[in-house]
C-alpha cells in the first residue's frame, strides 16, 4: 500500500530545521505484515529527543530511515501467527521489541532484549525484515516503529493493547515519555515515600518523573532546568523547589535547601554536565539515575572514592526499566484515576507540514510534548 512517511535522508543538517528540512514527507510503499507482524494505522506520534538525536547525528542510525518511535494507533491487519491482537484494537507502540527468550528477558528486563536491541541498531523489524520502500529501495525502520507515518508494519512484540476509551493522542505518550520518566522513579530508583527527589531536565521524560515522584509521596521534589518557564510549570505540577541549572551556585543552593542533598536525583537531559550536577546534589547514601541518552563519545568523570566512602549508587535507566506489557496498562490506570495527569504535558498537536519546525521548538527546550497526528 502507499503511505506517507517522514524520511530522514541525511543526519546532521543545520538549524533551523524549518529551512534545512531534514525530514522529507515522502509517498512510500509499505508491504503487508509478515509472520508475527501487524499493520497499524498511526493516529498520534510524540516528538522525542531520541528522534532529535538521530536528526542531529548524536545517535547514529542507518539512513534513509522513516523516523518516529513514540506512538499509538489502531490495528488494521494481522500477519500470519498473530493471535494476541484483533483488527480494530487500540495499541501503544513500544520501541524495544522483546523476544521473551534471551537472558535479559528471562530476568524480567525486556528493555534490554538482545535480539530486539540488535534489530533496532540495524534499522529493521524484529524479524530482520524491512517493510518500507522508496522508489524500489528499502527504507530503514526507526526502533522497529517508524511512527511519523500514516501507517506502520511492526512486530507484535512492539505493541501493547490499550482500552479504546483512552484518547490516542494521550496514549502515544505511554510508549516512551511515561514509561521512561515514571519508570525511572518507580522501577529504577524505587523512590520511597518521604524521600527528597530532584529531577534535572523538564522535558517530557523529566516531567513524567516529577509526576511519579509526587505519586509515590516524595517529601521534597526539586525541579532543575535552564528555562524559568519550565521551572514555573514544574511548580504547577507539584515541585516543591525549583532552581535554574545555569546558576553557578545551583549545586550549593540545592544542597542547602535539602539539608545536604537529595536521596534520589533523576537526570533526564542526556548531557554530561546535567548528570554531573545530578551526582553532585545527591546526598551520602543516595542514588543518581540517568535516563537521558548522551552522545556515545561523551564520558563522565566522578570522584570514584565517593561511591565507596559515601555508599553512593549511580544507575542507568533505559525505558524506565519497564516491563511494557505490565507497566503500560498500570500507568494508563494511574492516569485515568487522576494520579498521573499526563494530559497536561501536551504542548501542540501538529500535522506533517509542521514537523521540521516542531523539531526546532524541541531543540530549543521550549516545549514539552508535541504530538504529530498524521494526515
Amino acid at each position: 500500500m502507499k503511505i506517507k512517511a517522514a524520511v530522514l535522508h541525511e543526519m546532521g543538517l543545520p538549524h533551523p530545521y524549518a529551512e534545512s528540512q531534514p525530514l522529507v514527507i515522502e509517498e512510500v510503499d509499505l508491504d503487508p505484515p509478515g509472520e508475527g507482524e501487524v499493520l497499524v494505522e498511526i493516529k498520534a506520534a510524540g516528538l522525542c529527543h531520541s528522534d532529535l538525536s538521530v536528526i542531529n547525528g548524536n545517535r547514529p542510525r542507518p539512513t534513509p530511515m522513516a523516523l518516529g518511535h513514540e506512538a499509538a494507533g489502531v490495528v488494521r491487519e494481522l500477519g500470519r501467527g498473530v493471535d494476541n491482537f484483533a483488527e480494530g484494537d487500540h495499541v501503544v507502540m513500544v520501541f524495544v521489541p522483546s523476544c521473551g527468550r534471551c537472558l535479559p528477558c528471562w530476568e524480567g528486563r525486556p528493555a534490554l532484549c538482545e535480539p530486539g536491541g540488535a534489530a533496532n541498531v540495524a534499522g529493521s523489524l524484529f524479524s530482520g525484515a524491512r517493510r518500507l520502500r522508496l522508489n524500489g529501495k528499502e527504507l530503514h525502520h526507526h526502533l522497529g516503529v517508524s511512527a511519523f507515518s500514516t501507517h506502520a508494519v511492526v512486530s507484535h512484540q512492539s505493541l501493547v493493547k490499550v482500552h479504546p476509551d483512552l484518547p490516542l493522542h494521550q496514549a502515544a505518550l505511554f510508549g516512551c515519555a511515561v514509561l521512561t520518566g515514571a519508570g525511572a522513579v518507580l522501577n529504577t530508583a524505587k523512590v520511597e515515600p518521604g524521600s527528597k527527589v530532584a529531577v534535572i531536565g523538564l522535558g517530557g521524560i523529566g516531567l513524567n518523573a516529577l509526576l511519579a515522584a509526587k505519586l509515590v509521596g516524595a517529601e521534597r521534589i526539586v525541579a532543575i532546568d535552564a528555562l524559568d518557564e519550565k521551572l514555573d510549570f514544574a511548580k504547577q505540577l507539584g515541585a516543591t523547589d525549583a532552581f535554574n541549572a545555569m546558576d553557578e551556585d545551583c549545586v550549593a543552593q540545592v544542597r542547602e535547601a535539602t539539608n545536604g542533598g537529595v536521596n534520589y536525583a533523576i537526570e533526564a537531559v542526556g548531557l554530561v554536565k546535567a548528570l554531573t550536577l545530578a551526582y553532585d546534589i545527591t546526598r551520602r547514601g543516595g542514588t543518581t539515575v540517568t535516563a537521558g541518552l548522551a552522545h556515545p563519545k561523551h564520558k563522565l568523570e566522578i570522584q570514584q572514592v565517593s561511591l565507596v566512602g559515601e555508599e553512593r549508587t549511580l544507575k542507568g535507566s533505559y525505558i524506565g526499566s519497564c516491563i511494557p506489557a505490565r507497566d503500560v496498562p498500570r500507568y494508563v490506570g494511574l492516569y485515568q484515576r487522576g494520579y498521573l495527569p499526563i494530559d497536561r504535558l501536551t504542548s501542540d498537536r501538529i500535522g506533517f507540514d509542521e514537523l521540521n519546525a516542531a523539531f526546532d521548538r524541541l531543540a530549543s527546550g521550549r516545549t514539552v510534548r508535541q504530538i504529530l497526528e498524521p494526515r
